[in-house]
């Protein structure tokens, strides 16, 4: 009998992709390693430092990204009125993008896809082509950056002349594309808003997100549906989030970090021991 092929599916969701960190040391630690991994946004960071390698060792690196974004602001630098300026001289971001690719830099350097211990790809929308793109060659922290370009806060990122954006447009949790490349074995690392129930906006930032959500929910929907008989798929839980995770400045609040990561973890492992028992 022909062994499953692994997928980890690792979805976007800003500050909150801090529970896909325990989600993949839950299943590390159940000797339930991947084949492939496929990231979109924070899902592309988090995804890529597990596909670098070697997976001893690899969550103590994604913790340590973590932490020091929390205790630091690496991403989101500089206070909000700084940011506005900025939206004004540029009229499209808040924030520089420096901190992130700076960050991703330090754990990645100048590693190619091919140079990857483990095949990924990543997802961002091209501007001048309005389509889904995936990376799966060339500078990986290009790439992940691209993957990661949140609208308005961070600038959209230039890779080989054409623009992007967060893949989170197009394909936020690519179940999908797993399947597409031959994954019969899917494990979902969402950050919890697949499941949340939604309220009708009443502020103009609610807008943009209420339906970026409904956007991301209707086709990760359809593609869990469409799944083939023969895909197992795992959506892993999150073990719960916080009425804060709404708020307006939600994107800058790391101070729950270190709680999602262990909360993810015990409530991943919980479902892992129900579902697949101590066996990978």
């Amino acid at each position: 009998m022909t062994a499953a092929r692994t997928a980890f599916v690792l979805g976007g969701g800003g500050v909150l992709g801090a529970v896909e960190v325990g989600m993949a040391k839950a299943l590390l630690v159940r000797d339930v390693v991947p084949d492939l991994i496929l990231g979109t946004s924070v899902g592309a960071i988090n995804g890529a430092l597990l596909a670098s390698g070697p997976l001893d060792g690899v969550i103590d690196r994604l913790e340590a990204l973590w932490a020091a974004a929390a205790e630091g602001g690496r991403v989101y630098r500089g206070r909000p009125v700084g940011g506005l300026t900025r939206a004004v001289r540029t009229g499209t971001h808040l924030y520089s993008s420096k901190p992130l690719r700076d960050a991703l830099a330090t754990e990645l350097g100048a590693t190619t896809f091919d140079q990857l211990a483990i095949p990924f790809q990543c997802c961002a929308a091209s501007i001048e082509r309005a389509a889904e793109h995936w990376f799966s060659r060339g500078r990986v922290v290009d790439a992940v950056v691209a993957s990661a370009a949140v609208p308005g806060l961070l600038r959209p990122a230039e890779v080989d002349g054409e623009h992007f954006l967060d893949g989170g447009i197009v394909n936020s949790v690519p179940v999908g594309r797993a399947v597409d490349l031959g994954a019969d074995r899917i494990f979902v690392l969402q950050v919890g808003r697949i499941d949340r129930p939604l309220s009708v906006p009443r502020r103009p930032w609610e807008v943009a997100r209420v339906s970026f959500e409904i956007a991301r929910r209707h086709r990760f929907t359809r593609e869990m549906a469409a799944l083939p008989a023969h895909v197992e798929a795992h959506v892993l839980p999150t073990g719960g989030g916080s009425a804060r995770d709404d708020s307006l400045l939600a994107h800058r609040d790391f101070s729950e970090v270190r709680h999602r990561i262990d909360r993810a973890f015990d409530a991943s492992g919980a479902y892992l021991d129900a579902h697949l028992g101590r066996r990978s």
